[in-house]
């Protein structure tokens, strides 16, 4: 993939709805993912925080190349013969043990976590050369408040080059989802609620009530029944929020119903 763009100052942060292992097959979604990348700057490494992994204490992934987590079943077998051999990301570790360090936190380590498929499946449309390292973060809360904390303390990262990812996504109820085809129903009132509230909040800059989305956002018990999905914004949004808010959705639109929303924060 060619990246024309040089970086200038800070690595953007971003969030992403990341889409189930099918998303492969959904020319428009991989489209987007792609182009988007091509417009970022390239990134020196990506560290992820992917809605899939919760783990207190803090824990950082593999930092070798280990076979993938395939952490879904009931798919066809070749949802399960994804490869994407990134490099592993020791200095960016180091790195991310030093910022956690600063506040008098220790940092833990799985050795044999592979990346899950909130990383792997959005990274191969992004960066399919796999030659980025990467890294995962875990998620040691899903309150808000404390993931933005994260965030901040991993704010220096980006200075460093590095893409945090947060991916989760916009909307996610597995269970009241069309099973149609994925773009040409009309998506639920309750995920057009939710996304519409999200754009706007976002446009807004209120970051008071994202944190209270579960109180303030419209059909937020079923747009999330569990914040799991939700949570990694708020660790996208704590590593930009020393700066203006400047959030921007770069995706948008519904796939099988879930606000596949998906925002640039610079």
């Amino acid at each position: 993939m060619d990246h024309a763009i040089e970086r200038s100052g800070a690595m953007p942060a971003i969030f992403l709805s990341h889409g189930a292992p099918p998303l492969a097959d959904d020319d428009l979604w991989t489209g987007e993912l792609s182009s988007w990348a091509r417009h970022l700057p390239r990134p020196e490494a990506v560290l992820v925080v992917s809605a899939h992994w919760e783990a207190a204490p803090l824990t950082i992934s593999a930092t070798t190349t280990v076979p993938l987590l395939y952490d879904f079943y009931g798919f066809p077998r070749h949802y399960y013969e994804v490869e994407y051999a990134a490099p592993g990301a020791p200095e960016l570790a180091a790195s991310v043990e030093k910022s956690i360090a600063r506040h008098g936190e220790t940092l833990y380590q799985d050795p044999d976590r592979g990346l899950d498929h909130g990383a792997y499946v959005p990274l191969v449309e992004m960066y399919p050369d796999a030659d980025i390292p990467v890294l995962q973060v875990s998620m040691p809360t899903l309150d808000p408040a404390e993931l933005i904390e994260l965030g901040r303390k991993l704010a220096p990262l980006r200075e460093e080059g590095v893409l945090i990812v947060g991916s989760g996504f916009s909307t996610h109820n597995l269970s009241e989802m069309n099973l149609g085809a994925p773009d040409t129903d009309a998506p639920p009132t309750w995920s057009s609620e939710f996304d519409h509230w999200l754009a706007q909040t976002l446009s807004a800059g209120d970051l008071d009530a994202l944190i209270d989305f579960q109180h303030k956002a419209p059909a937020a018990s079923l747009a999330h029944p569990r914040t799991e999905h939700f949570a990694p914004l708020f660790v996208a949004l704590g590593s930009a929020i020393d700066e203006s808010l400047d959030v921007e959705t770069v995706i948008d639109g519904f796939w099988h119903g879930l606000s596949k929303r998906s925002v640039q924060i610079a």
